[in-house]
């Protein structure tokens, strides 16, 4: 899902509370234009009693949901939208932006976190668009103007959004994980309507069938959410679908996030200044040093970078959440790691490792420990003596 650019639809956020709010609200609004009573007679405009009612319901989802960073910030936005549309005000502004404060009031520590830079980074980019010279242009009521021109427009609004979007996390995406999905956008086309008109409704009806005892709608609703990962593994699997990088350095992400906010928060000319940032995040990422070799805390594992971009790790048997993030660190595929034993370049044993690495017209010897075995004296010294850098997680002979 995330190689996909899916996996916000697994998150509890801003496309669930949407559907909340949004059903709730015309649900409500329907209902009340059947009491001719209530309409005729009570001052009070349906469509806010609709709006209150969608977002009294956003409320008590987010706590049911358990309240996490991204589902209070989608409710806080939503609570927002509903405001400026009760007051009649522009609904979709960076007014939006309160809820960011409102959550760093209340979790500070919420700022470093990946879902909260990602969440406020795509709110930001849309709205930033839609503010902008063309998002009026998109979204622009003509009367006099063909009917075709309307669904055009609309379509080239919604690859406008995914494209601002993709730009605005793609960086935070590489920041934090080491991989971004390219092909998201066009996923997300299919993947948002799918699942906002069929996966939910079908859970929703599932959920409701059971408490009457029909337990048969499950099997409709897992065959609905099979679709969504078909989808998925499809996008995550055409060629190109995900980039890599190695670790970039916080430098480079400060000077990014500074870049996109100058995009993004200013309205005249002077806005394309941020790309000046923009470029030199770029090149501050590209000029990072990426490590040869890494090592555990402990000691007792050493992974060697090759020059295919591979690790090749000197224990045979090495732990998912270690290979994953030496993968992240290096810009590596974990499931492209070998085993440094089956290698030309290295010769290994029970007990230990020796590699001899050729990189930049430089030849150096590395030697691992990589049993608990005690190794004689007169072997170990002139092993060691011999290598470049030794890693053992055993005292070693002096």
């Amino acid at each position: 899902m995330r190689d996909a650019g899916l996996a916000h639809l697994l998150s509890i956020s801003g496309l669930h509370i949407a559907v909340v709010v949004g059903s709730v609200a015309l649900l409500m609004r329907w209902l009340l234009g059947l009491w001719p009573w209530l309409v005729l007679r009570v001052p009070v405009p349906t469509l806010a009693l609709a709006l209150a009612a969608g977002a009294l319901a956003g409320l008590a989802y987010t706590l049911l949901a358990g309240a996490q960073v991204p589902t209070v910030r989608a409710v806080i936005a939503a609570c927002i939208v509903v405001v400026g549309m009760m007051l009649g005000r522009q609904a979709l502004s960076l007014r939006l932006l309160a809820a960011a404060f409102a959550i760093l009031v209340v979790r500070p520590e919420a700022l470093l976190g990946a879902s909260f830079q990602m969440s406020f980074a795509a709110v930001i980019g849309i709205v930033a668009l839609y503010e902008s010279r063309l998002g009026k242009w998109l979204t622009a009521v003509r009367e006099d103007e063909p009917w075709w021109k309307w669904p055009a427009r609309a379509a080239a609004s919604l690859l406008a959004s995914g494209l601002v979007a993709e730009l605005a996390l793609s960086g935070i995406g590489l920041y934090h994980f080491g991989r971004s999905g390219l092909y998201g956008i066009a996923a997300n086309l299919i993947a948002i309507p799918y699942t906002s008109f069929v996966v939910m409704p079908a859970l929703m009806l599932a959920m409701l069938a059971e408490a009457l005892g029909l337990g048969w709608l499950w099997p409709l609703a897992g065959w609905a959410m099979q679709q969504l990962i078909v989808l998925a593994d499809l996008t995550a699997s055409l060629p190109g679908a995900v980039i890599t990088s190695a670790a970039i350095p916080g430098p480079a992400f400060a000077l990014g996030a500074a870049g996109g906010l100058w995009l993004a928060l200013w309205r005249t000319r002077a806005r394309w200044l941020g790309l000046a940032p923009l470029a030199g995040a770029v090149l501050v990422g590209w000029a990072a040093a990426v490590p040869d070799v890494l090592v555990s805390s402990d000691g007792r594992h050493l992974a060697l970078r090759l020059s295919d971009r591979r690790l090749a790790h000197a224990r045979e048997r090495v732990g998912d959440f270690l290979m994953d993030n030496w993968a992240e660190a290096v810009g590596s595929d974990p499931a492209s790691a070998v085993w440094l034993g089956t290698l030309p370049l290295a010769r290994c044993s029970a007990e230990s490792c020796v590699a001899d690495v050729q990189r930049d017209g430089r030849r150096w010897r590395v030697l691992a420990t990589t049993g608990r075995s005690l190794i004689p004296r007169d072997r170990f010294a002139p092993a060691c003596a011999a290598a470049d850098l030794v890693v053992s997680d055993r005292r070693l002979p002096d």
